[in-house]
C-alpha cells in the first residue's frame, strides 16, 4: 500500500452525551479515506444533507477530534504532531467553505483575509512578494487584482467571494484542498466556472481534492473515486465510473435514478422506461429514539427503513463494507457472501480511481 498523506483510519464522531442531554446522536460511524503522497487525486464525498459529509470534512481539517479513531498526516496522527508539524499540517491542508457570504468580515476589506496567512506562513516575504503573490493567485481563479482588491465582501459578487477562498487557499502552496460544497451557494451561470478553476489547479498544481457534494453529476465529472454516505455510515466506495453508472447499494441506487434527466416526456419519479420509480419510504416517520438507536448501530442497517429490498437481517445488524466487485465495496445484507475488507483496504479504495475521469 501506498504511504498516505492525509487518512482517516476508522473515524467516528459523537455529539451530545453532556449533563443536560444523555443520549449522544452519531454523525460518523468507521469512516476510512486515504489520500496518497505520490499522486494527486480527487475524491468526492456524496450524500443528502444530514449524511455526515461536513462532519467528516471537518475531522479531516483537525477543526474537531474524532471521537474514536484516527486522522493522520503523513503518517502521523494530528494529536501527536508537535507544533512544527501542526504548523506544516494548517498549510498544506486548506478548506474552501461552502458558504461565501459568511466567511469574511465585513469591516475588513478582501485583502486583508489574503494578507493575513500569507504574513502568517510566509514571514519572510516582503510587502512587495507578498502582492505579486496574491495578484498570481488572483489570475488562477480568473479574478483581475484592480477588480477586486481594496474592495469590501460586500462590494462582491457570491461567485467572486468564493472565488477569492480558493486564492486564499492557493497561496499557501497547499497539498491537499477541502472544499465542502464551494458551489452550492452561488449562481448556477458561475459553478462550472468555480469547479474548472478547482479541477484545473488540481491538475496544474498536483493538489489532491476533497470533494464534499451532494450533486453526483458533478462528482461524476471531476472526481476519481467517490464515497456515498448515509447517515454517518460510508455505504459505498469505489471508482467513480463503477458507483455511478452501476451502483450496487441501494441508497445510491436511489440517488442516481433521482438525477433528472433532459428528457420532457419524463415525469418526475417515473425511472427512464417511464413506470413509477419504487418508493424510497417503508416505516415512515421514525422517531428520534428510533434514529438514534440505528445510528449507534444498535437497530440494523441505517437505511433499512427506506430499502426496496429490506430483509429481515437488515433490522438486526448494520453491515459492514465488503468488496463487491474489484475496485468497488458495498455495505450492504444483499452481498454478505462477498469478502470483508479491513480499514486500510477501505481507505485504499477511497484513492483507487484512474486520473483523467
Amino acid at each position: 500500500m501506498s504511504a498516505s498523506l492525509l487518512e482517516a483510519r476508522r473515524v467516528r464522531m459523537e455529539f451530545g452525551g453532556g449533563l443536560f442531554e444523555r443520549q449522544r446522536l452519531v454523525a460518523v460511524q468507521g469512516a476510512s479515506l486515504q489520500l496518497p503522497a505520490d499522486r494527486p487525486v480527487v475524491v468526492a464525498i456524496a450524500g443528502e444533507s444530514g449524511s455526515g459529509k461536513t462532519t467528516l470534512a471537518r475531522l479531516l481539517l483537525g477543526m474537531i477530534p474524532p471521537t474514536s479513531g484516527s486522522i493522520l498526516y503523513q503518517g502521523t496522527e494530528l494529536k501527536q504532531l508537535d507544533r512544527s508539524g501542526y504548523q506544516v499540517f494548517r498549510r498544506q491542508v486548506q478548506a474552501v467553505f461552502q458558504d461565501p457570504f459568511g466567511v469574511f468580515n465585513p469591516f475588513y476589506r478582501v485583502d486583508h483575509s489574503l494578507e493575513l496567512p500569507v504574513s502568517k506562513f510566509f514571514p519572510e516575504l516582503t510587502r512587495d512578494q507578498r502582492r505579486e503573490r496574491i495578484e498570481e493567485g488572483l489570475r488562477a481563479v480568473g479574478l483581475r487584482a484592480e477588480e477586486t482588491l481594496g474592495r469590501y465582501p460586500h462590494q462582491l459578487s457570491g461567485g467572486q467571494r468564493q472565488r477569492i477562498m480558493v486564492t486564499r487557499a492557493l497561496l499557501l502552496d497547499p497539498k491537499v484542498i477541502v472544499a465542502d460544497e464551494p458551489v452550492s451557494m452561488v449562481d448556477a451561470s458561475l459553478r462550472a466556472t468555480i469547479l474548472e478553476s478547482l479541477f484545473r489547479i488540481h491538475r496544474e498544481r498536483n493538489i489532491s481534492l476533497v470533494y464534499i457534494t451532494h450533486d453526483l453529476t458533478t462528482a461524476y465529472q471531476l472526481s476519481h473515486t467517490i464515497l456515498i454516505m448515509y447517515r454517518g455510515d460510508v455505504v459505498e466506495v469505489g471508482d467513480v465510473e463503477q458507483v455511478i453508472k452501476a451502483p450496487r447499494h441501494p441508497y445510491t441506487q436511489l440517488l442516481v435514478r433521482s438525477i433528472p434527466l433532459a428528457d420532457t416526456k419524463r415525469r418526475w419519479g417515473e425511472d427512464p422506461d417511464g413506470e413509477p420509480a419504487p418508493s424510497q419510504g417503508g416505516a415512515g416517520p421514525e422517531t428520534t429514539e428510533q434514529a438514534l438507536s440505528i445510528a449507534n448501530g444498535t437497530g440494523g442497517c441505517p437505511f433499512a427503513d427506506r430499502c426496496p429490498h429490506v430483509m429481515a437481517s437488515c433490522q438486526q445488524t448494520n453491515p459492514s463494507l465488503v468488496l463487491t466487485d474489484p475496485g468497488r465495496a458495498a455495505a450492504c445484507h444483499l452481498y454478505e457472501e462477498a469478502p470483508a475488507l479491513s480499514a486500510e483496504q477501505i481507505a485504499t479504495l477511497s484513492h483507487g480511481g484512474t486520473e483523467g475521469t
